[in-house]
């Protein structure tokens, strides 16, 4: 495996020793509903993700199996989403991500995770390639089923409920709301989902981030200022990790532009 690009920030704040990660993990994983790990080997990968070791514990993650493999797909999809510099590089870390998960699910029908991080890096890697040429290739409805199995299985999983906000606002961003509701794309759904997602995990830079892109992609420069708004309070947010690091530097620089 190729050497990952570093996590460009100061880990110490995020280097969280088992009391510590046992004590904020709810808050911690607000946004993927993750379970606390019954397995040492799988806590000590989820410490590497927290710090920024993303390959690390993506490495980690693959040597536990079953469970772990959660942890390998999240740490590869967040550097190949942020850190990754190849764009050629970063389409195939997606695609790999998206393979794992869907094996995953076949032995683990029941770990939401597995839905969303197919979900996530299909939706990333449909991003990369054009939304409306991955719409073709019929990705749009694989992205969509993935995540509304994930709610259906975690029906707290804030991020996944971001994921499928995003969904909506695209699909009728690129191709309009009439054929947008060929792909199952509805405005007020997409609207309501950012809604949910903050209720989930009300201390989200992400998810903030997301709804403000959600809201000029549906409805235009009328909603700026909210959105605006939005993305001065995510780049307030403070971070508990170094995932949650890379969202709020990516919302403080949005302000800047």
């Amino acid at each position: 495996m190729a050497k990952w690009t570093a996590f460009p920030h100061d880990a110490a704040p995020y280097r969280h020793d088992p009391a510590a990660l046992k004590k904020h993990w709810a808050r911690l994983h607000a946004g993927d509903a993750e379970p606390w790990p019954k397995d040492d080997r799988l806590l000590a990968a989820w410490a590497l993700f927290h710090a920024g070791d993303f390959q690390k514990a993506c490495e980690a993650g693959l040597k536990a199996g079953g469970p772990g493999i959660t942890v390998a797909n999240k740490a590869q999809a967040i550097h190949a989403n942020y850190l990754e510099k190849s764009e050629k590089t970063r389409l195939a870390m997606f695609l790999e991500v998206a393979e794992r998960a869907a094996l995953q699910q076949a032995e683990q029908p029941k770990n939401a995770n597995a839905y969303y991080w197919q979900a996530y890096a299909i939706g990333r890697y449909s991003q990369g390639i054009s939304v409306a040429k991955a719409l073709t290739q019929g990705l749009g409805s694989k992205v969509k089923t993935a995540l509304e199995t994930t709610i259906r299985l975690a029906p707290r999983h804030a991020d996944a409920h971001i994921a499928l906000g995003t969904f909506h606002a695209e699909v009728i961003d690129k191709v309009g709301k009439l054929l947008g509701r060929t792909q199952g794309a509805d405005a007020a759904t997409g609207l309501a989902m950012f809604r949910r997602a903050l209720e989930l995990n009300p201390t989200s830079a992400i998810a903030r981030v997301e709804y403000a892109n959600g809201l000029v992609m549906l409805e235009g420069d009328k909603r700026m200022k909210e959105a605006e708004a939005l993305y001065a309070e995510a780049a307030a947010c403070q971070p508990m990790d170094a995932m949650e690091r890379l969202d709020v530097e990516m919302a403080k620089a949005e302000l800047e532009d």
